[in-house]
């Protein structure tokens, strides 16, 4: 009898095991769903890119501040005041929903979006000098005007031109 329960709870921690979702799934699920709008791994958007901040900052700290980031800053939090006052006094909006392991898996899933950005940009992918595509159209560029004239002007020498063939036929068929 007691081996048969402790089978029945070993089943259903193995299951528990293979079908929970990874730390860095549920985190990108989260990111994507309720952080991508204003922040992004290694962008600087409406918030602060994230990617490193589990170096930046302690894990406890990015909880609470996720949680409440307006309740850290009226404390006086140096790095939240901070934060708040670089970002144009734009607060984040409170998460207290999240709990501290979904907070973790976040941070978990931003560690390796980090460190798969890094490992995957090759060595030309900045490069020194950006070459716009096209040259802007500007008031210098003689030879477009001259041409864009000259084939208004032939387009109107045919218009009379049928307009005087026109007529011509006219009076020919009057005269007949």
């Amino acid at each position: 009898m007691k081996s048969k329960f402790i089978l029945t709870i070993v089943s259903f921690l193995a299951a528990f095991i293979c079908f929970a979702t990874p730390p860095v799934e549920e985190g990108k699920v989260i990111f994507t769903s309720r952080c991508a709008s204003c922040h992004s791994v290694n962008k600087v958007l409406t918030g602060p890119a994230l990617a490193g901040v589990h170096e930046r900052r302690s894990i406890d700290w990015i909880v609470s501040f996720v949680q409440s980031s307006q309740a850290l800053v009226k404390s006086g939090d140096k790095d939240a005041v901070a934060l708040f006052e670089k970002f144009n006094k734009i607060p984040m909006p409170d998460h207290s929903d999240l709990s501290a392991d979904h907070v973790k898996s976040i941070v978990e899933f931003i560690k390796s979006e980090s460190a798969t950005a890094g490992a995957e940009k090759p060595p030309f992918a900045k490069p020194a000098s950006i070459r716009q595509n096209y040259t802007p159209l500007s008031i210098y560029n003689y030879g477009f005007f001259i041409g864009f004239l000259a084939v208004i002007g032939l387009l109107i020498a045919a218009l009379l031109f049928a307009v005087q063939l026109k007529q011509y036929e006219r009076s020919r068929l009057a005269k007949k």
